[in-house]
């Protein structure tokens, strides 16, 4: 692809913007990079020669641009996608960009939830087989970075979001996850079903020699076999004949192999239910990958959770403090719940995205005690649970976090577990879930 010489538009100054303009600077092409913060923009480090456009949506600024690139979070309503669309310049999001220059097999993971801890452990099973692997995406370090280098990557492996995949046209993984779907972003989506599409997107330029892995147990999940010419493989808890299922302690994978491959989780440090699906998930895409048996048992026994996951932070008085920030939607909440027994006290609150917390309401009455709803979607939380949980659990309501932590943490008796999996996003109180995460566990062990 011919980058040198044309003239691009990128939009947005956060890391992967940045990350974008770099790039194409380097690649000798024309760069103006917008953002709506002027400040943003006069504090970002650009290569010389790269124009900085600060506004909203000033379409004079596409004139002669060839390509435009929009930043994950920029939504397709975006006066400048709009502009560009009825102009006829082609958007492409930076996955887009970076698998056109990027020369090795892509293994790209997206779902609704399990997406950083499935793409962590898969690269982590590429890296025990000896592979020379990029990982990232929309898990950290943008895929553009994997380009911008003089190492040779044998393989990357890349969460991708629905987000980000908006924007693609010839985007084709070798190995396409897709773990789940359940209801989220719904602020930016105008339904579940138009939220999905833009995840089946993963799928679309797949070959009948690439991989698919589906989960089976997901319905709409496992509807998308049909719209893909890739060999489907498929994971999930029942036996199967071609695929993955879980044998007690064990993940039997039947695969492109003449014998299945066995792996243990006895030794894992992830657990729960999510956990075993992530797993499920992870062994299916290695095998199919070709990795050896004991690569990818060492990555299941090596790898820890991410920060932010369901993470212990302190056991207190006997009570068990536990961080699942990155839980920003209903379904992420429902599996984290899961993971616990009785004697829960849920912290659940922050900026809505549009989730229905109704859902959550039987799983609630088995293993919560009490809610603590907190922060700006407060309101719209306790509308949608007080009914189904009337008489049965109490709520409460807290201005912010730190006022939510103090109630759970007065009410708390030895044997509970405090847990924070918000089920929305941050940002009317903090600038994103690792912010939150953070001070959640400074709030915790300064008790």
């Amino acid at each position: 692809m011919t980058i040198a010489g044309r003239r691009y538009v990128v939009i947005g100054a956060a890391k992967t913007g940045l990350a974008v303009t770099s790039f194409l600077a380097r690649q000798r092409a024309h760069v103006l990079i917008t953002d709506k913060s002027a400040e943003k923009l006069q504090q970002a480090e650009l290569p010389p020669g790269v124009e900085r456009w600060s506004g909203d949506g000033d379409v004079t600024i596409l004139q002669g641009a060839d390509i435009v690139v929009p930043s994950p979070g920029v939504a397709r309503s975006h006066p400048l996608l709009r502009a560009a669309t009825e102009r006829g310049i082609p958007v492409v999001s930076e996955i887009e960009l970076a698998s056109r220059s990027l020369d090795c097999p892509i293994l790209a993971v997206t779902g609704t939830n399990g997406k950083s801890t499935t793409t962590v452990l898969l690269g982590e099973m590429l890296r025990q087989a000896g592979l020379e692997v990029f990982v990232g995406g929309n898990l950290g370090t943008p895929m553009i970075e994997a380009c911008d280098t003089v190492r040779k990557w044998e393989a990357a492996v890349v969460e991708v979001s629905s987000f980000q995949l908006e924007w693609v046209t010839t985007f084709r993984p070798h190995v396409a996850l897709l773990l789940n779907l359940t209801p989220d972003h719904l602020d930016r989506y105008a339904s579940l079903e138009e939220y999905g599409e833009y995840k089946a997107a993963l799928l679309r330029m797949q070959q009948p020699t690439d991989f698919a892995v589906l989960n089976r147990d997901d319905s709409w999940i496992w509807r998308q076999r049909g719209r893909t010419r890739a060999t489907v493989v498929s994971f999930g808890e029942e036996r199967v004949e071609f695929g993955s299922f879980v044998e007690n302690d064990t993940i039997v994978c039947w695969g492109p192999r003449s014998t299945p491959l066995r792996l243990s989780l006895t030794n894992t440090f992830l657990r729960g239910r999510h956990n075993r699906e992530n797993i499920m998930a992870a062994v299916t895409a290695a095998a199919v990958f070709g990795l050896p048996s004991a690569a990818i048992q060492r990555a299941i026994d090596r790898t820890k959770g991410l920060p932010h996951r369901l993470e212990l932070v302190r056991e207190r008085n006997g009570v068990r403090f536990y961080d699942d920030s990155k839980g920003t939607n209903v379904g992420a909440v429902a599996k984290s719940v899961g993971s616990f027994d009785a004697g829960l006290i849920l912290l659940l609150g922050g900026y809505d995205k549009g989730g229905d917390f109704a859902p959550l309401a039987p799983e609630l009455r088995r293993r919560a005690r009490r809610l603590v709803l907190f922060g700006a979607a407060a309101g719209k939380i306790d509308e949608q649970l007080h009914g189904p949980l009337e008489g049965a659990i109490p709520i409460t309501k807290a201005a912010t976090l730190a006022e939510a932590i103090g109630v759970a943490a007065a009410d708390a008796t030895p044997g509970d577990t405090v847990l924070l999996s918000p089920g929305c996003a941050s940002f009317d109180e903090f600038e994103n879930y690792s912010a939150r995460g953070r001070r959640f566990r400074e709030l915790v062990e300064a008790l």
